[in-house]
């Protein structure tokens, strides 16, 4: 049975508010995948914390010009469209990747991204799964801080230590 006017308002409604709360949209076309196939890529989602539904195009496309910046990306809306929404850029991508690789398949298909504001169109899924978690990146960040307080903290431990040779010297000359 057809979605009334209001079931749609009010779809359009939800999936706009999912579209604030993520900063990452992931399109896939997972036509041809089977049931157990699409349960396994469900559970994989679900347990890296991402969102995974299929949409109808209609109203994602219009949640999405009511929200704007997705212009780029409403040309994917053919077909049928299963979406992932999350804050980490990179882990639908990853999850994606081990599934195509685990399964052997070509199914399903990436057909783009939002992430930030920015459009990543189909072919880009390599390049998405290759980027750093935020967790990742910080932890990269905080090495590079801590690598010359490190230094400095050996440097002068060294400096220290061979200064005290040298004085020990000195003394053992003067005692002789």
């Amino acid at each position: 049975m057809p979605l009334t006017r209001d079931q749609k308002a009010e779809a359009i409604e939800e999936i706009e508010a999912t579209l604030s709360e993520a900063n990452t949209v992931y399109l896939t076309d997972y036509k041809g995948l089977t049931v157990d196939q699409a349960n396994s890529l469900r559970r994989s989602f679900r347990e890296a914390d991402i969102q995974f539904r299929v949409l109808k195009n209609t109203l994602l496309r219009r949640a999405m010009e009511s929200r704007g910046g997705f212009d780029d990306l409403l040309e994917q809306l053919n077909g049928p469209t299963a979406v992932a929404f999350t804050n980490d850029p990179a882990a639908p991508a990853k999850v994606l990747k081990k599934f195509l690789k685990d399964n052997d398949v070509e199914i399903p298909h990436f057909k783009g991204a939002y992430i930030d504001g920015a459009i990543y169109p189909e072919g880009q899924l390599d390049a998405l799964a290759a980027l750093k978690s935020k967790d990742e990146l910080l932890a990269d960040i905080l090495g590079l801080l801590m690598a010359p307080i490190t230094n400095v903290a050996s440097a002068l431990g060294a400096q220290g230590s061979g200064l005290a040779s040298v004085i020990q010297q000195i003394s053992e000359k003067e005692e002789a």
